[in-house]
């Protein structure tokens, strides 16, 4: 397994880590298996999405921002960042990615993304390749 720290510079940011997880894939030589990345947190989350047009992170943000808003009356959790929490939920702890060949398999225009949902914070990803 592969650790990396991973620096989050917004309150809300989708920031791609495609290049992690390939690099994770590098250096264990395997060519045939699968890629398995973890986000291990509690208000942030992984996801796989469009990485070509930049208005499909901002569009995926405002529309999650409008499904679970930062401020409820009736969110109970003392922090304060409940909703961090049920985004971390929606979006899932983690990804797995076909590997052929040494290379992640993706449909055009996908990449991997971690979802800072508290930030800004330092946040680990767990990577590791079986194959």
């Amino acid at each position: 397994m592969k650790e990396f720290t991973v620096r989050t510079n917004s309150h809300t940011e989708f920031l791609e880590i495609t290049d992690r997880l390939q690099e994770a894939i590098d250096e264990s030589g395997i060519k045939e298996g699968i890629c398995v990345a973890v986000v291990p947190h509690t208000t942030a989350g992984i996801t796989i999405n469009e990485n070509a047009d930049p208005d499909v992170v901002s569009d995926m943000i405002y529309a999650l921002d409008k499904a679970v808003p930062w401020k409820d009356p009736h969110y109970r959790h003392g922090e304060g960042n409940t909703a961090a929490h049920v985004k971390s939920s929606i979006m899932g702890h983690s990804v797995h990615v076909l590997v052929r060949g040494g290379k992640l398999q993706f449909g055009t225009w996908q990449g991997v993304y971690l979802c800072e949902f508290d930030g800004p914070r330092s946040r680990n990803l767990w990577v590791t390749v079986i194959g």
